[in-house]
């Protein structure tokens, strides 16, 4: 398939109603973030989100509320969390939502922690920071989807971490993107253009049981 029918889009698309979406979601993401406490379930905090979403003028949710504590934040998105665990103390969870607003898709994902362990807190943080080194490379490189994640899963082993290559980042659009069937970022052979795709980081620690999560859209 021709990248430009990978990255097609419908008569309703706007790139500034997607930046605005986006910015929406995030506002989302933290909101829920703060209602997340020590002594709560996932089921717990996932029936919170949605009950939070539903009052920020959103159209839909375009994929299901994911939020993970612990161990399940080594999971990925189509897997299943293991029971229902209670957030600890020290401990660490991500927050990954898919809401369409004004009929454009937002996705953030965003890793948090609660106590004060080191290196849970540097997880979350260098989730995000790769993140921004590996954005970086493509905006200054143009590199293709396929070497944008060989450079990610390279930094990630300089950093300390392993990178889940089974979350390969994915397209959004005006709502719904799966018509346009555009396949996984981390498989594009082409450079992906700004504004349409979803860059999703995911690494672990390399002998602990957990990880972090950390996602947005490369612009």
């Amino acid at each position: 398939m021709e990248l430009a029918q990978r990255e097609a889009v419908g008569a309703k698309f706007s790139a500034a109603a997607m930046q605005r979406a986006q910015a929406l979601t995030w506002e989302a993401t933290e909101k829920i973030a703060a209602l997340i406490k020590p002594g709560m379930r996932e089921s717990e905090a996932i029936t919170a989100s949605k009950t939070l979403l539903g009052t920020l003028g959103m159209d839909r949710i375009w994929h299901p509320v994911l939020i993970r504590f612990g161990e399940n934040t080594l999971r990925t998105f189509s897997e299943r969390s293991d029971n229902d665990p209670v957030l600890g103390d020290d401990d660490i969870y991500f927050i990954d939502i898919g809401v369409v607003f004004d009929a454009h898709e937002g996705d953030c994902g965003v890793t948090r922690t609660t106590g004060a362990d080191p290196e849970m807190q540097r997880c979350a943080d260098d989730a995000k920071r790769l993140f921004g080194i590996v954005q970086d490379h493509w905006r200054t490189q143009g590199v293709s989807g396929q070497a944008l994640y060989a450079f990610a899963k390279a930094q990630a082993e300089t950093m300390g971490w392993v990178l889940n290559l089974d979350m390969k980042g994915h397209r959004v659009s005006d709502f719904p993107h799966a018509i346009y069937k555009a396949g996984k970022l981390a498989d594009l052979t082409d450079t992906p253009n700004g504004g349409l795709w979803i860059l999703e980081i995911q690494i672990a620690h390399p002998t602990r049981a957990f990880g972090a999560f950390y996602e947005d859209l490369l612009v």
